[in-house]
């Protein structure tokens, strides 16, 4: 029963104990390795602490919501939560008054979400940022002057690998945790889904009785 009570959380861990194990997995074959390189680590370690940020505020938004939601579903909500304050002004409410105050309901609840998906977004577009970078630097060691010289060749040759490398880890890097923190937001989305539903129909399962009771 408490498992159940909890549901949303559990997803949630489950979901990122899944990706972090696959994480250290590939550490451990060494595929990560490349990562720790310069310039790389920098740029690596700037995505990887956005994502950070974005993971830490949905699971708190996922606490949250599950701590309303069954709140809500026990008939306790908290007054000073959104559905806590839809649910003591419905009742007397008019239907129109009702079906704004749900609107509003609504707009608050995935208002306060929508944040991990800007962050999310944010993932592609710091992975792209460093392709594009990374084409910067390999470009950057390219000299035609020179490129007939045979000394030279080698050192065009490795700053185009190093630019070529951070070009594609980048995007990986992006496109990876952009994927696993976009499952993570369907989760809560899920969960804020199932909240703003469980709270109107206590609402109007409390007018109904409400009326019943005239």
């Amino acid at each position: 029963m408490m498992l159940y009570r909890y549901l949303l959380v559990v997803r949630f861990a489950l979901v990122n104990l899944v990706a972090a194990a696959l994480l250290a997995a590939a550490y451990m074959q060494g595929w990560l390795d490349g990562l720790f390189d310069e310039p790389l680590r920098e740029m690596s370690g700037g995505i990887f602490l956005v994502f950070l940020y974005g993971l830490a505020v949905c699971g708190a938004r996922v606490w949250r919501h599950g701590i309303e939601l069954n709140e809500v579903k026990a008939g306790t909500p908290n007054p000073e939560s959104r559905a806590g304050q839809y649910l003591s002004r419905a009742p007397g409410a008019s239907p129109e008054s009702r079906i704004l105050q749900a609107g509003t309901l609504r707009l608050k609840l995935t208002n306060r979400i929508v944040v991990v998906r800007h962050i999310a977004n944010a993932l592609v577009f710091l992975g792209l940022i460093g392709t594009v970078i990374g084409f910067i630097i390999a470009l950057s060691g390219i000299d035609p002057e020179s490129a007939s010289k045979a000394e030279n060749v080698a050192a065009m040759v490795a700053t185009l690998i190093g630019g070529m490398s951070v070009a594609l880890y980048t995007t990986l890097i992006g496109s990876v945790l952009y994927i696993w923190l976009t499952v993570v937001y369907r989760i809560l989305v899920t969960g804020t889904v199932d909240l703003i539903a469980t709270t109107i129909e206590l609402g109007e399962a409390e007018l109904g009785e409400t009326r019943a009771g005239t």
